[in-house]
């Protein structure tokens, strides 16, 4: 608890934002807080960033089980994101090679993958919009990411997991839970993915 970190609004960094229907993105930044009221998601708050999730709820509430949602790989194979689910702990980013938030949580999510990325599953799912599935692979020629992207081509997954932005981290217990949902750059992941682990770690045999 102690410390205190702001959530960046995502409008003001270009996060895209369903409409409340579900069918597509609003990208004006005056869409963002009558949008965000009615999805739930609040602005502005500050606090520690995973014991106000558990108060202000970002996208899925905490101790939800995401639904399934087929999607994607950038070759056009189908994937089912609920093979994902409750097989282990599971990081999922909604991302896009525009958004200056996805950059620069960048490091933050390296260097959690790279300390419990043999524990922890790590997915991108690109948001299909003002990108491609070609504009991605240039960018991963250029700018390599240690991580799986998948493609919402038609934003079920986005429904699916309530993405409110890019940017948003989803992350699953290894028994599918929501234990951690939250957007912008200054995400803890680190204790957000320790926290997917606490379960598992007890389970854990001894000797």
């Amino acid at each position: 608890m102690g410390e205190t970190s702001r959530r960046s609004d995502p409008s003001r960094d270009g996060g895209v934002l369903l409409h409340t229907d579900g069918t597509g993105v609003m990208r004006l930044r005056g869409a963002w807080c009558v949008a965000a009221t009615l999805l739930g998601v609040g602005l502005g708050a500050g606090a520690g960033a995973l014991a106000a999730q558990e108060e202000d709820d970002i996208g899925l509430p905490v101790g939800a089980v995401p639904p399934a949602a087929q999607i994607e790989d950038l070759d056009g194979r189908p994937v089912d994101l609920g093979a994902y689910v409750g097989k282990r702990p599971l990081l999922v980013e909604f991302w896009a090679t525009w958004c200056p938030l996805c950059k620069a949580l960048l490091p933050r999510m390296e260097a959690a993958h790279q300390k419990y990325g043999d524990r922890v599953l790590f997915l991108v799912v690109a948001v299909a919009v003002n990108q491609s599935k070609g504009s991605i692979r240039r960018h991963q020629a250029a700018h390599a990411m240690p991580f799986p992207i998948l493609w919402d081509t038609d934003g079920r997954a986005t429904r699916a997991f309530q993405a409110p932005s890019t940017s948003y981290v989803v992350v699953l217990d290894a028994k599918g839970r929501v234990v951690y949902t939250g957007t912008g750059a200054d995400q803890n992941i680190e204790e957000a993915v320790k926290r997917s682990l606490r379960g598992t770690e007890a389970q854990k045999p001894r000797g």
